[in-house]
This record gives structure tokens, sequence and C-alpha cells, in this order.
């Protein structure tokens, strides 16, 4: 079934319409599934590069935060977790493929949540997400993954989290350690905010550190 277009600012009064009562996974779902965002207005959100993919803040409140991510081929996060906040991924163009990991333990004293060493992750099903296509969640129970461009297409997906955080714990399966990792944008609420001589300055390895 084709999605109804709105504008990115009557997607945004939906979605604090939803903090009038308690936000479930299942009821922006609902809304996700069926909504496609106009492409028009979601352009000053847009930011492409080379070298990393973006984070593009849209909207962001105590309860909800709203970004588009920009994707080119060959690009991909860390495998990362979401603290056990709420999320929902859709594609508006191009593909993605997510790749859901089971935590089994770790030695630091909050397990996933803080860094620590002796991890043990096990990676389990892959979902593909395309415009039309499924919409990805992440809640308590499936907290860790990975996203992966698929095909030679630039990527365009929005992502809904309740409630916003400043940061995530990674996971690298090669030294066996989890680490936390500060979040950022590159841009904030259409205007870009990364200074392009940081950038210059340290090379991003696989945009680690925009996950």
């Amino acid at each position: 079934m084709a999605r109804r277009t709105v504008s990115v600012a009557d997607f945004i009064e939906t979605l604090k319409g939803f903090e009038k009562d308690p936000i479930t996974r299942d009821r922006v779902l609902h809304y996700l599934r069926e909504t496609a965002l106009d492409r028009a207005s979601l352009d000053r959100y847009v930011h492409f590069r080379s070298d990393m993919y973006t984070r593009n803040l849209i909207y962001r409140d105590d309860l909800i935060e709203a970004m588009a991510v920009c994707w080119s081929p060959g690009q991909r996060t860390v495998i990362h977790t979401h603290n056990g906040q709420l999320g929902w991924m859709s594609v508006e163009s191009g593909a993605l493929a997510v790749i859901n990991y089971k935590w089994l333990g770790c030695n630091a004293s909050d397990n996933q949540n803080v860094a620590g060493t002796e991890l043990d992750i096990d990676r389990r099903e892959v979902q593909e997400c395309y415009p039309d296509g499924p919409v990805n969640t992440v809640d308590k129970v499936q907290t860790i993954h990975q996203v992966v461009v698929q095909g030679k297409e630039r990527v365009v997906s929005v992502h809904v989290y309740s409630r916003p955080i400043e940061s995530c714990v990674a996971f690298d399966l090669e030294r066996r350690i989890c680490y936390r990792r500060q979040l950022s944008f590159y841009s904030r609420y259409g205007q870009v905010v990364v200074d392009e001589g940081d950038l210059a300055a340290k090379p991003v390895p696989d945009s680690a550190e925009h996950v």
C-alpha cells in the first residue's frame, strides 16, 4: 500500500501529538508505515558526504527526536546499541539492511550500557528496508544493530527516537569489546554545524562517531 505524503512540518506536529499519551512502539510504527515525507520539505535536511554518512536533526524535545540520515554507497554504522530507547527508521529513498544482534554477556557492571571487555553478542536476522517497505524498530528487547547501505544508490532515511540520548555503546567484534561513543549531528534544523576544518584535521573512520 502506497504511503500518504506529508510535509516535514505536519510530520513533526503529528509526532508531538503522540506525547499527550504514553509513547509506544506500535503507535508510532503504525504512523510511519503509512506516511512518507514530501521531498521538497525534506531537502533542507539532506546532506551527503562521500567520507561519512550524516545525521541531520529535524526536531528534538525531551520526549521525541527526529532526524534525516543521509548515506552514500558503501557506508555503514558500527554495531551499536540504543540503550533501550524506542526507535523507528523509515527509508525515503534507496535501500538499507539492518543486521540485528543479541547481547549475550559482558564483564561491565551495567552490561551493554557502559564500556567493557570480554563482550559476547550473537548475530541474528537481517531486515531489508526500502521506500514503502518495512519500518525498522528498536526497543528494550531489540536494541543492538548495524545499518548498512544496499546497492549503489544514495539513501535517505528518517529516524524517530524516544527518548533522545547523547551517547551510545558501540561494539568491536574483532577485539570483543564495547565502548561508549558520543553522538553528534552534521546539521541541526537545516543548518550545517560541522566545521570543515575539523573534519579535515582528523579523519572520520567509517562514520563511527556518527552512529
